[in-house]
């Protein structure tokens, strides 16, 4: 049988957290502060081959609480997934990397953030909804604008580092 024939394939083959750090620097004169902290929030997203037709996706938050000059709490909380992926075109591939699975991922992310920032003495932080369709076109713009108009790729990255083609 050609691959063409071959029906595609996707499954969700294992969810992890992959690495998490916390550090409060400030501890624990911070607990008398009486004033809200200010967060920042920094997100990436990642995905590699492990072997042929299985992906790693992950999704990076960095979650920064200071309150006036002094930091709070810093946490780092990496969650991945570990994808069958099959017979899939390879136009299509990219995009399910950059969204589809990071969308899988993200919830459990969430809560592991919010238990982890808790367990911590601190309020928990409810993250927001990712809207990663967006964040993985905003990715394609700036990877386009940073690689400039080379030689008629798509614009897509493949999971390999190569360049889609049409």
């Amino acid at each position: 049988m050609s691959d063409e024939n071959l029906q595609p394939v996707f499954q969700i083959q294992r969810v992890y957290l992959k690495d998490v750090s916390l550090e409060q620097p400030n501890s624990p004169t911070i607990f008398l502060e009486q004033e809200a902290p200010q967060m920042e929030v920094a997100v990436d997203v990642g995905a590699e081959p492990l072997a042929e037709g299985i992906f790693e996706s992950t999704v990076t938050i960095t979650v920064t609480a200071k309150i006036k000059d002094k930091v709070a709490f810093l946490v780092e909380c990496k969650q991945a997934g570990i994808f069958e992926a099959r017979n899939i075109p390879a136009e299509q591939l990219d995009p399910l990397l950059g969204i589809g699975c990071p969308n899988i991922v993200y919830p459990y992310l969430r809560a592991n953030i919010a238990d982890l920032i808790t367990r911590a003495g601190f309020p928990p932080v409810h993250l927001s909804e990712i809207n990663f369709e967006v964040f993985y076109q905003q990715r394609l713009q700036a990877l386009a604008a940073q690689q400039g108009e080379q030689a008629g790729g798509s614009g897509i990255v493949m999971p390999d580092g190569s360049q889609a083609t049409h």
